[in-house]
């Protein structure tokens, strides 16, 4: 599979989008990565990636309609990635609607951890690679205060004011 990349802008500055090909994406590209310039763990292009926007058109129209408030649900194909555990959690935040917050606490009950497992949630949902389409900035501190954010927490409340979700 030939990695491809594209930088965007957004309302959260620019987007770094890393994919490949697909031939059951919805405009022909898998996401591997979404990222921010800055953010902890966020990709870097490597050599012997192909600058190709053209690939990222479909993706770019849902983030476009997603930052204007007409989209809630995205419809894009991820490459796989992450350990069985990662992948559970990051399921487990697919599934927090849109406008809507959780907590880690009900993100480990929900992937069947136990209060001790609270730290690794964290941790796994601090390595999701997929910025805004995977929505990890909707799980917030069981007090309602937000918490990390690879994005950093100014994007976090941004993501959650755009989406009119309730943070302290």
């Amino acid at each position: 599979m030939t990695t491809v990349y594209a930088v965007v802008d957004s309302p959260l500055g620019a987007l770094l989008l890393v994919g490949g090909t697909s031939a059951t994406a919805n405009g022909g590209t898998a996401l591997a990565s979404l990222s921010v310039p800055g953010q902890k763990g966020g990709a870097v292009v490597q050599d012997g990636w192909r600058d190709d926007p053209a690939a990222f058109v479909e993706i770019g129209r849902q983030l476009t309609a997603y930052f204007e408030g007409r989209l809630t649900r995205f419809d894009i194909e991820y490459v796989d990635g992450g350990t069985a555990f990662q992948r559970r959690v990051w399921q487990a935040v697919e599934e927090v609607p849109y406008g809507e917050t959780t907590t880690y606490g009900k993100i480990a009950r929900q992937v069947g951890t136990s209060a001790a497992g609270i730290r690794a949630v964290g941790t796994a949902i601090g390595r999701n690679p997929l910025l805004v389409v995977r929505p990890c900035h909707r799980v917030i501190g069981a007090d309602g205060a937000l918490r990390g954010y690879a994005g950093g927490l100014e994007r976090k409340e941004r993501l959650l004011e755009l989406e009119g979700a309730p943070a302290s």
